[in-house]
């Protein structure tokens, strides 16, 4: 303690905004999952002379190598024969390239200030219905809504999360840490295909 050493964590955006854009200086209740109290924690360690950050991360970390959320509703539409979104598909998912997010969280080490949060998010958000759009057209199949009722049913464990409105900005980090992302955007990412081949699974 009391050295100023950098103190960095990974936390996550979801559920942050309870419907609106959420932003950096929004606080998670602790009460939602043993992760935020952790995360917690680790923060206050800043009152103790250690420069702790959180890099919140958006639930769609994509690029290629990518086996999380993006991949999970690939296989889930390839299973299913349907690439479907919830309702009327309006709700939204933040997103970040994997190459600007580690850009972030090397920028978050060398110069997050004691106790900040910082968004890894490049896009505030995109439709669920786009993403389901976009891996239908990759995928060769049909894009169709699947009613709340059902969600479970159909995508098992992602329901939840993919149901959720989670839009989040990052004006706060990118004004804090001079962060730019330059890399694709999560339907352009879609559209280069890799998340469709084989390899990517």
């Amino acid at each position: 303690m009391g050295t100023e050493r950098p103190f960095v964590i990974a936390s996550g955006v979801l559920g942050l905004g309870a419907g609106r854009v959420a932003t950096e200086l929004d606080v998670p209740d602790p009460r939602l999952h043993p992760r935020i109290a952790g995360a917690q924690l680790a923060m206050s360690y800043a009152d103790r002379g250690v420069r702790s950050a959180s890099v919140r991360f958006a639930p769609t970390v994509h690029g290629a190598g990518d086996h999380g959320f993006v991949a999970a509703l690939v296989a889930i539409a390839r299973a299913q024969g349907v690439s479907g979104y919830i309702e009327d598909g309006s709700n939204r998912w933040p997103a970040v390239h994997r190459l600007d997010a580690g850009r972030l969280v090397s920028l978050a080490v060398e110069n997050a200030p004691a106790g900040s949060s910082v968004h890894a998010v490049a896009e505030e958000g995109v439709s669920t219905a786009a993403i389901a759009e976009a891996i239908g057209a990759g995928l060769g199949v049909p894009v169709v809504s699947i009613p709340a009722a059902h969600a479970g049913e159909h995508f098992g464990w992602l329901a939840r999360f993919f149901g959720a409105d989670a839009s989040a900005s990052n004006t706060i980090t990118r004004e804090l840490l001079g962060w730019e992302p330059t890399h694709p955007t999560l339907l352009e990412d879609l559209a280069e295909g890799h998340y469709f081949r084989p390899q990517a699974g």
